[in-house]
């Protein structure tokens, strides 16, 4: 069992640590197990050094072609205030703690968020047109093919 602390912060979380067995099985050289509480603390860690903000910007959203355009197409008041199509950053936050839990073959990911985003006008300011609360939950089934480790992300809401 292992425990993730933030950095410079070397307290216990509030998490207790429940037992888990692994099976006895001896027909392989190494095994790997992790607790749920090894992920726990992965995601506390994670969250208190603010790792789960993330910035995509501009460069990144013209890749995708994501612009005022799309998003005026999805909401009408945007084309109001910007006639001109512009490039977008989009700002993911997360606003909890994501909570991971361990199930069998799979682990699952629950994350509450927001996402603001910014029309990148063409001074290199940028204008806010909207934030949006997200809430996602994924599982994540993670399988061996031709000796790699591969893993399924699944959006399940």
């Amino acid at each position: 069992q292992g425990i993730v602390y933030p950095a410079g912060n070397h307290s216990g979380p509030s998490y207790v640590a429940v037992p888990f067995t692994i099976p006895d099985q001896s027909d392989s050289m190494l095994y790997l197990a992790f607790s749920e509480y090894f992920f726990q603390t992965y995601s506390f860690a994670y969250y208190t050094a603010g790792a789960f903000n993330v910035a995509i910007a501009e460069e990144t959203c013209s890749y995708f072609n994501i612009s005022t355009e799309i998003f005026g197409s999805i909401i009408p008041e945007i084309t109001k205030y910007s006639v001109t199509p512009y490039p977008v950053m989009l700002k993911l936050m997360a606003t909890e703690m994501p909570i991971i839990s361990l199930e069998q073959d799979s682990f699952t990911a629950e994350i509450q968020g927001s996402m603001e985003v910014f029309a990148v006008l063409p001074d290199s300011t940028t204008q806010s047109l909207f934030t949006t609360n997200i809430a996602a939950n994924t599982s994540i089934a993670l399988n061996i093919f031709d000796q790699k480790l591969m893993g399924s992300l699944c959006l399940n809401r």
